[in-house]
């Protein structure tokens, strides 16, 4: 095991080539369809590079945060307007996190813990599940690790003396990454408690004035960074207060008949969720699956206990000369960044246990599965004679790991029949048949799906108005193709024509969206 930790570079690179297989492979048939928040997404970014009107938030669909917009505009834009152009946008997105996962974990606790807690994240269906899907969440955990270890990596260059202009570096950095997280999802908002709590452990454990001094100065040089980051966004809410809460008030348990009844329900529910009964929804997960493989869920139960017994442990002062914190503060982080992330789940009251809702649990999720296998691996290696055989037994439940996922993945969900329905398959079968016929021929869809609506549309319809490409009227009125919307005495309100109609004509192609 030695031997092999001795060479983390090489182990890292096959803990991303792994990653890469599980996050690209199949990434044009798999996930089937096309759902339509992802057409959403689509259509705003691809008319905000058509016009040059890019925007820091976009109000459709209950209001999101334009930067994953923005790159799905770009890639669309750039690479071909295809359902599966912008999923591998978020399959790269997927795969950082998974290197930024290593990174972060070598600075607060080891390079074995570092290498375990990547490759349970890379091999992890929650995980692989969300990197392959045009959701804008999957960039949260992506900005929130790398910028936390740029943050610890600046107070370990303190801690070493190194010259101003290193740490100062590492800080802005850190604020980069820090700030463009804002601009990703809602939930990233409650990630300034876990920054608070990062910086006062830092602060009251490491008491000599030239320490604090150089700290402070890092300090302001990632709050002002992150603050010019964060600027526009700011501005926008400050402009545009209502769209700041958004969808969130409709769903809190505050506005619940019995909001504390509703609390306690949501965390068992979202406790039980990695071990027990995960998320139901067939586009967030395998129906009803822990969010971890059952031993992996193992390793996480040890490593909470592992965490805990460190922090109800009497501290010993285990600072070095390059170790600005102590392993006890590590876990607090590690558990502070848990918590925190929890939050805004539980007090959300719409499809419990919610994965997606979730998604900024998964590297302290994994990191606490990674300090338990560790915890477990020494723990056995004490009591068991035969090394060698051990080390074997080890090899092959690892590559069984890479083996479940795939069989997750690939086969037991990406086979199901419910994921098609899930990502609206026949939504995009319409917009084909419909691209099929030629322009002369007036196409009427028919949308009685509900739902908020964009532009006068349902939402549901966002993904034939992505295959057709007719997000505008104009575009619309080009190819000859009409939305309507079911209204009182069997009439139609039909878009662009914006007029109110009997019947659809008999020599008009129909397809109906329901």
């Amino acid at each position: 095991m030695k031997e092999i930790i001795k060479k983390p570079w090489f182990l890292i690179l096959v803990i991303l080539i792994i990653a890469s297989f599980l996050r690209f492979y199949h990434i044009t048939k798999l996930p089937p369809g096309f759902y339509p928040d992802e057409a959403m997404n689509a259509n705003n970014g691809i008319e905000a590079w058509q016009t040059g009107h890019l925007q820091v938030f976009y109000t459709d669909n209950n209001g999101r945060e334009g930067m994953w917009m923005n790159i799905v505009g770009f890639l669309l834009v750039n690479f071909g307007q295809q359902p599966w152009i912008p999923r591998a946008g978020a399959a790269v997105f997927g795969l950082f996190t998974v290197l930024g996962v290593y990174f972060f974990t070598k600075e607060l606790f080891s390079k074995k813990i570092a290498l375990l807690s990547s490759f349970l994240i890379a091999t992890n269906f929650w995980h692989i599940n969300f990197s392959r899907i045009s959701f804008r969440a999957i960039l949260s955990p992506f900005f929130l690790v790398w910028a936390i270890y740029f943050l610890l990596l600046a107070f370990r260059k303190i801690k070493e003396q190194k010259p101003a202009k290193i740490y100062i570096f590492n800080s802005i950095i850190s604020g980069i990454f820090y700030g463009l997280g804002f601009h990703t999802y809602i939930a990233y908002r409650a990630t300034p408690a876990l920054i608070l709590v990062i910086l006062l452990f830092y602060w009251f454990q490491n008491k000599e004035k030239i320490f604090r001094k150089k700290f402070l100065i890092s300090v302001c040089c990632f709050a002002i960074t992150t603050l010019i980051v964060f600027a526009p966004l700011i501005l926008y809410f400050i402009q545009n207060p209502a769209d700041f809460f958004g969808r969130t008030s409709q769903i809190s348990i505050f506005s619940s008949p019995n909001p504390i009844k509703s609390l306690a329900i949501n965390v068992i529910k979202t406790a039980g969720m990695f071990n027990f009964v995960g998320d139901s929804n067939w586009r967030h997960n395998l129906s009803g699956s822990p969010e971890l493989f059952w031993p992996v869920g193992i390793l996480f139960l040890i490593g909470v206990f592992v965490a805990i017994k460190k922090l109800i442990k009497k501290s010993t002062n285990q600072n070095t000369n390059t170790l600005p914190i102590n392993a006890k503060a590590s876990f607090w982080i590690l558990i502070s960044w848990l918590a925190i992330a929890f939050a805004p789940v539980v007090i959300s009251n719409e499809g419990l246990p919610h994965a997606l809702r979730s998604i900024l649990m998964i590297p302290p999720v994994l990191i606490l599965s990674g300090i338990g296998g560790i915890w477990l691996y020494e723990y056995l290696s004490l009591k068991i004679k035969y090394k060698r055989i051990f080390n074997i037994f080890t090899f092959i439940f690892l590559t069984l790991l890479v083996f479940e996922s795939y069989v997750a993945y690939f086969i037991l969900w990406g086979q199901n029949s419910n994921v098609a329905g899930a990502f609206n398959q026949n939504y995009v079968d319409i917009g084909h048949q419909i691209n099929a016929l030629p322009q002369s021929v007036h196409k009427y869809v028919i949308v009685k799906a509900g739902g908020v609506e964009a532009r006068g549309i349902p939402i549901p319809a966002q993904t034939v108005i992505f295959i057709t490409d007719t997000f505008t009227s104009e575009k619309q009125k080009a190819k000859n193709i009409s939305y309507c919307m079911p209204k009182d005495n069997n009439t139609f309100y039909c878009l662009p024509e914006q007029k109110i109609i009997n019947k659809i004509p008999e020599n008009a192609s129909q397809f109906i969206i329901e």
